[in-house]
């Protein structure tokens, strides 16, 4: 009996909508946000900010006969326009602490840090130190709900009307404790003195 050829793996379906996004961002030029996969499809980095928002495009939904291209879910840090440089800077600063902690414990040791004897949990020193700065920083945030919006802007990137609607509060009071927050982690991280008062 003939043997029959094997067939080659077929790629797994894209999610709904993942192939428009991946061409709508190339299209503008935006694809610092996708990765090949192992069958060489350009797709979205899972699990980042930048995959989880959403370029709109008017006029059928192509950029090259005209259409207008809105970007929903903007990262709040951005998009908050009363929000002071301090105040954007120590919000980066607090997100840029907790991918650093998170990014560097997922990643595989060196080979210098397995062969060090000074180690014995294998933890490298720099995932313990980014994990430090991210706890301290945390800890500087005091109370819990300003400590919770913060979270929820800088690090999952939530707008203040998902966050209101999701506590029950006003945007106003939510945009408050997030100021607060900032304020805090600038006081924190030396951008700016505490206030007097």
């Amino acid at each position: 009996m003939p043997r029959k050829p094997a067939k080659k793996p077929q790629p797994p379906k894209l999610p709904k909508g993942e192939a428009e996004q991946v061409r709508i961002r190339r299209e503008l030029g935006h694809d610092f946000a996708l990765k090949p996969d192992a069958f060489g499809r350009q797709r979205l980095t899972a699990g980042t900010a930048e995959a989880r928002r959403v370029y709109e495009v008017s006029n059928g939904g192509y950029t090259s006969t005209g259409g207008i291209v809105r970007l929903r879910n903007v990262d709040p840090l951005t998009g908050i326009t009363s929000l002071t440089r301090q105040q954007r800077e120590a919000g980066q600063r607090f997100r840029d602490d907790f991918e650093r902690a998170a990014r560097h414990g997922l990643q595989p040791q060196s080979w210098s840090e397995r062969v060090d004897a000074s180690r014995m949990g294998g933890v490298p020193d720099r995932v313990l130190s980014a994990g430090r700065a991210h706890a301290h920083a945390a800890a500087a945030l005091a109370h819990w709900e300003v400590a919770e919006v913060v979270r929820e802007t800088c690090l999952e990137g939530r707008s203040v009307k998902a966050i209101a609607e999701r506590s029950g509060d006003g945007r106003d009071v939510v945009v408050k404790l997030l100021k607060v927050g900032l304020d805090l982690l600038a006081v924190h991280y030396g951008m700016m003195g505490r206030k007097a008062g």
